[in-house]
């Protein structure tokens, strides 16, 4: 059976519990953290962490478009983030746990998509929403013992209240 395959990239805070929660969602088909739109070539973990090559860590989510409708996909993540947080998600601060939705360059109607959402959750709220959306310039994948990190270390820290989780098992099923 041939699959509806697209890419979309979210960054949210520390990648490992967003991966963990894109993984649970019926309809994504693959993840792989990373960073995104930054500007050294080839980045490190400890380059990243200083907060001065420009990346954000990020979810690069490879899902089925005729069994996961994208608008369903980015409300999901509105779920797992405090969109009003401009520094980062809970404990994590800093411009690497910067919030963004990137969609991959040319595919202006995945910008639509992220943008009528933004828009909508926005109103939701009495103070300005801090999530960046725009194409990606560079994408680069993480070190291989940073994915699928809680599965390989299910106590490691993450900032995703479990509920969230348990929410991403039924979201999308019918």
């Amino acid at each position: 059976m041939k699959k509806n395959l697209q890419l979309i990239w979210f960054a949210g805070g520390c990648f490992w519990g967003l991966q963990k929660y894109f993984n649970l969602i019926r309809g994504v088909i693959d993840t792989e953290v990373g960073y995104v739109n930054g500007k050294t070539p080839n980045p490190t973990y400890e380059e990243v962490y200083t907060d001065t090559t420009g990346y954000m860590e990020c979810v690069k989510v490879l899902y089925d478009a005729d069994m996961l409708d994208l608008e369903v996909l980015i409300r999901c993540f509105f779920r797992a983030i405090d969109p009003t947080r401009e520094d980062g998600q809970a404990g994590d601060i800093g411009t690497r746990y910067k919030s963004g939705i990137f969609y991959h360059p040319g595919y202006t109607s995945d910008a639509a998509v992220a943008q009528k959402v933004h828009d909508e959750i926005s109103k939701e709220y009495s103070v300005p929403i801090h999530v960046e959306i725009g194409p990606v310039t560079s994408y680069y994948k993480a070190e291989e013992y940073h994915q699928n990190y809680l599965d390989k270390n299910p106590g490691g820290y993450c900032h995703i209240r479990p509920q969230l989780y348990e929410f991403a098992k039924i979201v999308n099923r019918k």
